[in-house]
């Protein structure tokens, strides 16, 4: 069952096993103190409210960090060891982070030894939490149990939700034949009602029925629909439960109505004004932090080409409603990397990229001198990634609505980059446009600080990079 939070769906086991951990790290400061201090200081139960403090600190900051390593992912397929890894990298880098806290306000501060037990109990425990939840808890019980109205060419669409992780906040019934589609979903998984359908969806506990229909100018079951709506059972349509469980819009079932009637794409003032705030306070602030690293890989670059080759590479990109701007990276492909002109797709193991320039890209170094972009105001942080103009002049042509996700300023990370790797096609453009059109109908401050905290997975795995 999912739930919206930051103007987006999250399901509903994440977010259950998400409060239960950071219990678990606020617990975890409790236990912390009466290992460490209890004997020895029995006055330091007196002082309950730092105690407290430092307890909603520890835990709040681990269930960022817990975040950013993926592990509230809804497609995350790690093991048992890949979890361990990300519990231990999560728990280190928030640690990383109340490090920085204490800085700012050293009141907080709660001795190293405290913070040994405190980590110590936190990584124990949410490790235990894990095996119980994937082991004793039945995520069929969260699960909303779905029935769809049609079998025809947009119902099909569904079956492709095959893996366990695309059905984690839903369990499908079946799809009801309707007169005038054509049954194209496989005969094992249609229904055919002897009953009306409100009848069928209270005798089988339905919880949502999915309008699925190719044509509703024909026998649209209006009443039977009403009677499940007052009797309680949701009613949704296609596209919208699709935007729900996939986190993306399917350009194949979409129709431009869609887009003018649905709630989203918003554009008003005072959200620029707190999405302009966010974007200077944050790059000033990485700035402030990567600037070392950033002349370590200026120094590396002229170190493998030379005194006199060019650090940056600056590239013409589409930003904001089609306006072009210049992008600024560090170099990481050769200096005659595009000799004939001619604008070319990065590729796997792209021969045209320098030994430096493949870490670089690896672990996202290369993207650093963006910073100075959002500064300028030509991008912001979390935004589509930008684009070549002779790229989108051509996907324009060939990919519908693919206008509409200039709707919003180009950034550094964004959905779609969390969401698919790296594209190097037109079938990947499209792909990425579904993620990004989602992300300009949702968008929001909060929203883009989940997008913020989870691009820690991508660097520190190097996902998607090439």
């Amino acid at each position: 069952m999912p739930i919206r939070i930051f103007n987006h769906y999250v399901h509903l086991p994440i977010v259950i096993l998400a409060v239960v951990e950071g219990l678990i790290c606020f617990g975890s400061v409790y236990g912390a103190a009466f290992l460490r201090f209890s004997n020895r200081y029995p006055g330091l139960w007196d002082n309950k409210g730092a105690l407290f403090a430092q307890a909603v600190v520890f835990a709040l900051t681990m269930l960022g960090a817990l975040v950013a390593v993926g592990l509230y992912h809804a497609r995350q397929r790690a093991g048992t060891i890949g979890v361990l890894v990300r519990v231990i990298a999560g728990v280190a880098l928030g640690l990383v982070g109340i490090t920085l806290i204490f800085y700012i306000f050293p009141v907080l501060y709660f001795g190293r030894g405290f913070f040994a037990y405190a980590a110590f109990l936190s990584i124990l425990g949410i490790l235990l939490a894990r095996i119980v939840f994937s082991n004793v808890v039945d995520e069929e019980i969260f699960k909303r149990r779905v029935l769809v109205y049609g079998a025809g060419q947009r119902a099909e669409s569904l079956t492709m939700l095959r893996r366990r992780t695309d059905q984690r906040g839903f369990k499908l019934l079946g799809f009801v034949p309707c007169e005038g589609d054509a049954d194209i979903v496989p005969a094992n998984r249609l229904v055919h009602l002897t009953i009306p359908i409100h009848e069928f969806a209270e005798a089988a506990s339905i919880d949502e029925v999915v309008v699925a229909m190719d044509d509703r100018r024909q026998n649209f079951p209006l009443h039977d629909l009403l009677e499940c709506r007052v009797k309680g059972i949701d009613v949704l349509d296609l596209m919208n439960f699709l935007e729900r469980e996939t986190g993306k819009v399917k350009l194949d079932v979409m129709n431009p109505s869609w887009i003018i009637f649905s709630e989203g794409f918003n554009r008003n003032a005072l959200r620029e004004f707190v999405r302009r705030a966010f974007d200077l306070v944050a790059s000033a602030g990485l700035l402030a932090i990567a600037w070392p690293l950033m002349i370590v890989a200026a120094v590396a670059i002229k170190f493998e080409d030379g005194i006199r080759a060019p650090v940056f590479y600056r590239q013409r990109r589409v930003g904001l409603d089609g306006e072009v701007f210049n992008l600024l990276k560090f170099r990481s492909m050769s200096v005659n990397a595009e000799a004939d002109g001619k604008a070319q797709w990065a590729q796997k193991n792209d021969s045209r990229v320098t030994r430096v320039g493949g870490i670089m890209r690896k672990t996202r170094i290369d993207e650093l001198p963006q910073l100075l972009n959002v500064l300028r105001g030509d991008m912001s942080f979390v935004g589509p990634r930008p684009e070549r103009p002779e790229f989108v002049s051509q996907l324009n042509e060939r990919i519908p609505y693919y206008r509409e996700r200039h709707c919003v300023k180009p950034g550094i990370t964004g959905w779609a980059q969390l969401c698919y790797p790296y594209g190097s096609s037109e079938k990947d453009a499209l792909e990425k446009l579904q993620y990004d059109l989602y992300y300009v109908k949702n968008h929001g401050f909060l929203f883009d600080l989940m997008i913020l905290l989870q691009t820690a997975e991508v660097v520190l795995w190097g996902k998607g990079a090439r």
